[in-house]
C-alpha cells in the first residue's frame, strides 16, 4: 500500500478510519457535547461530503463548489434520512474509491479542474495533490471524531487504537 493509500485509509500518522468507527452506536454518534460545534455523526458525514466531491472533480465531473461553510454539514433532513450505519457505510465506499484512485498510479499526475470558494478562480491541481488535500481534511476530521469518542469514554475501541 502506499503511503497515499495509508493516508486515506490507513494508519499513515494517524489511527486507520475503520478504526476511529470501529464499536460506535448510533447513540454515540449523535450524542452531542456540550460546546462542541458537531457531533460524530455531523463530522463522518461532513467528511463524505467532501470525500465525494473530490471524488467527483478526480474523475472530471464539475460538481460546484458549496456557496457557504454550512452547505457541507447535514440538515436535520439529511441525518432523518440517513441512519449512522448507512452513513458509515457510504463513507467507507467513497473511501474505499479514493484510495483506488490513489493505487492508480499512472494518473496521479493527471491535471484535474478543483471549483474554488464563490468569487475565487477554479484551481487547477493534480490527482495526487487533490487526494492529499482529501487525506489532510479527513484527518483533522477524524482527529475530532477521536475527542468526541475520548470524551465519551469509548477511545480506545476494543480493536485497539492510538492512544498517544
Amino acid at each position: 500500500m502506499s503511503e497515499l493509500e495509508e493516508v486515506l485509509s490507513g494508519e499513515s500518522a494517524h489511527a486507520a478510519p475503520a478504526a476511529i468507527l470501529e464499536g460506535l452506536s448510533g447513540a454515540a454518534a449523535h450524542w452531542r457535547m456540550e460546546g462542541a460545534p458537531r457531533t460524530i455523526y455531523e463530522e463522518l458525514w461532513h467528511i463524505a461530503f467532501w470525500q465525494q466531491m473530490t471524488l467527483d472533480w478526480v474523475s472530471g465531473r464539475e460538481t460546484a463548489y458549496p456557496a457557504q461553510a454550512a452547505d457541507g454539514f447535514p440538515s436535520a433532513q439529511d441525518v432523518k434520512r440517513e441512519t449512522w450505519e448507512q452513513l458509515r457505510e457510504r463513507f467507507f465506499a467513497g473511501n474505499g474509491q479514493a484510495a483506488e484512485v490513489a493505487r492508480d498510479v499512472g494518473g496521479l499526475d493527471k491535471l484535474v479542474s478543483c471549483p474554488s470558494r464563490p468569487d475565487m478562480p477554479v484551481r487547477v491541481m493534480t490527482v495526487r495533490e487533490q487526494l492529499e488535500s482529501l487525506g489532510a481534511h479527513n484527518a483533522y476530521h477524524l482527529g475530532r471524531i477521536v475527542l468526541l469518542r475520548q470524551v465519551q469514554g469509548l477511545w480506545p475501541p476494543a480493536g485497539g487504537g492510538f492512544s498517544w
